[in-house]
Order: C-alpha cells, then structure tokens, then sequence
C-alpha cells in the first residue's frame, strides 16, 4: 500500500511518500481504508525520533482517521463492512489502510465528509479525557485554555460553551484571536498581555477553576498563579519544555490540584472506554452541530512534509487533514477554507453531557 515513511529521526524532509507493507487485523481489529488523516503535534515529535512508538505499534504516524470498513476480525460484532467510520489510532493513519481495535471506532455522523470527520477523534478524546474525566468540569465555572486555536483547543472552546461554562485562551496572534472569540472564548494574546492577570480580571480577581496546558514547564508557576483556590491544572503538552519548580507549599495553601493526561500511552481497554465515553457524551453533540471540526486546510497525503511545516511554524487554526484518496496529490490548491459554521449558527445542546467520575 502507499504511506507516509520516515526515513530517519529529523525534519519534515524526512516523510517520503513510498509504500509500506499492508496492515493485518488481530480477532478484534478491522481494516480500515483511510480516506483522510489529521496532523497531531505528537506526529512532528514521533518524526524527530522523540516520542517513542508504544511496543507492538505500527511506526507509520498518524493518530486518528476517517475511512471505510473493507475487513473485519472474527471477533468484532460492532461494525461491518461498508461503514463509514473514523478512529482513534495507536498510529498508522498517514497510509492507504490501518488496523484498528473495533472499540477505537466511532460511526460518522450523516452530514459530515470524511475530510471533515478526519478532525474529530484525537481531539474530542483528548478534550473529554481531560476538561471532563480528570478535570471534571461543571456549568458556570472557567477554564484557562492554552493554545486555544490549536486543534484541541478549538474543541475545547465549543465544549465549554455548550456546558455553560466559561472559555478564556491564550493565542499568539490577532487572527487566532479572532476566530476564538468567534467561537465564544475571551482571547489573550500572549504577546500583548500576561495571561494571568488577564484571567483574573475576567474573574473579579478569582481565577480559574481549570487550567488546560500544553506548554509545560515555563507556564507551570504562571498557571498556579492563574487558578481559583482548589483549582486544577492539567497538563497535556511539554512544547516549552519539561523542567519546572514545585512550590509544595503553594499547592497545600490553596488545596490545588497538578495532573496530567495523554492518550497514546494507554492501553487499548482504555481507549476503547474512552471512545465509548466521547460516542455516548460527545457525539449527539457532533451531531446536532453543537461541537464542529474546524479545519485550516486540506492537503494530500503526498504533502504532509508541508502539513508538518504549517503545524511546526504553527500558522494554522484548528486542523490540517491530508487526503489519502486525492486523485492527483502534487498538484492543485495549497488548501481550501474550514468548513465550520459561523458562530451565530452553532447552537447550545439541550442537555450538557453527564459529569464522569473523576479518576
């Protein structure tokens, strides 16, 4: 089958455009026939050789993806061939076909394209493990979001909203700030202003009940500062760096709480629980609109040294997908447009997802 190799630990020049050997499925996988696959910042660091492959895990990249069902394990029930479905994968999703435990599949929903569902599974997994599962988040409270319109960030934005709860971001640009404020979140440019100061004057000098952070160390004493007594942090990302000071005495004082979450680790019951949890919660939100992938461009599967170039520099909003099937892929538009709705058209859930319990 054609898929995205990496040739050796390095930059973006690294991703070859070959063939790789064709995925079998385990009693309980299914084969999937990638239509589309999304960029994850997870992907740029598999690439530099930096975020090691779990054990008995494909090393194609590719976290998450959109296809037909074409095979089905002797021991899945759930989904047949013919289905159109997106997954959360343990990697392999920048090729032509995937294996996939049949409890990382979601059914796409009538209306959206498979370029469009491409967007939907690592991010709305991660926004659910983390704002609702570890975070626990509640109508009327605030979230701080770092990064707000990267592709979890986006999500996040719309979660919050339609739990009625309260969104405020960072971005690193005008644009971005934008279209978060768009999508109903207070925008801080981090250039401009300092976050925590921000937060707490959009807090009558409160703070934040919940921070999600993917930058790491150099944020860390910032974010305690940015939280509410009995606030939580979580941290999802390391971008600035791992390293940071703990101040016991400030998380005993004010009754805080440090976490962190991530996906990859995880062990496919895990996932699977996960999935069922974003299927149960998340997905009638997808379906009636509430909850909308935002895309910053479509390219094929042919450029995803491109694709890598755009997350790396971090010039995009929301997603970029890569289309397996594009007919001619060096050739054509850069991109095109997001397909989200505007704002005004987004309308709340009637019912805002059921609180898991913490873990």
């Amino acid at each position: 089958m054609k898929a995205i190799t990496v040739t050796s630990p390095g930059g973006p020049e690294a991703l070859v455009w070959g063939t790789a050997p064709e995925p079998r499925p385990g009693p309980g996988d299914v084969i999937v026939q990638v239509a589309a696959t999304a960029v994850n910042r997870a992907d740029l660091h598999q690439r530099r050789g930096r975020y090691p492959v779990p054990p008995d895990t494909t090393e194609i990249l590719g976290l998450e993806c959109s296809g037909t069902v074409v095979e089905v394990g002797p021991e899945v029930r759930e989904v047949a061939r013919g289905d159109r479905v997106c997954a959360l994968l343990d990697g392999g999703g920048y090729a032509e076909r995937v294996a996939v435990p049949a409890g990382q599949l979601l059914r796409i929903p009538d209306g959206l394209d498979f370029a469009q569902a491409a967007a939907l599974p690592e991010a709305l997994c991660t926004v659910w493990l983390n704002l609702m599962t570890l975070g626990a988040l509640a109508a009327g409270q605030t979230v701080l979001i770092h990064g707000g319109a990267s592709g979890i960030g986006v999500f996040a934005i719309q979660l919050v909203r339609a739990l009625g709860a309260r969104a405020i971001v960072t971005v690193g640009s005008p644009r971005k700030a934008a279209r978060c404020r768009d999508l109903g979140a207070i925008a801080v440019d981090y250039n401009q202003e300092d976050f925590v100061s921000a937060v707490h004057e959009h807090t009558g000098g409160r703070g934040a009940d919940l921070v999600l952070d993917c930058v790491g160390g150099p944020y860390f004493t910032r974010n305690l500062a940015a939280l509410a007594d009995g606030g939580r942090l979580i941290v999802i990302g390391l971008l600035g760096g791992v390293h940071t000071d703990l101040d016991l005495n400030t998380l005993m004082r004010r009754r805080l709480t440090v976490t962190a979450g991530t996906l990859r680790s995880r062990t496919r019951e895990e996932k699977a629980e996960i999935v069922a949890e974003v299927g149960e919660h998340l997905w009638p939100l997808v379906e009636a609109g509430t909850l909308r992938p935002v895309v910053d461009r479509y390219l094929p599967l042919a450029r995803a040294a491109e694709a890598h170039r755009v997350v790396e520099a971090s010039e995009h909003i929301g997603k970029v997908v890569l289309l397996v099937d594009d007919p001619d892929p060096h050739a054509g538009p850069a991109g095109t447009p997001d397909r989200l709705s505007e704002p005004e058209e987004m309308r709340a859930h009637p019912q805002a997802p059921a609180l898991p319990r913490t873990r």
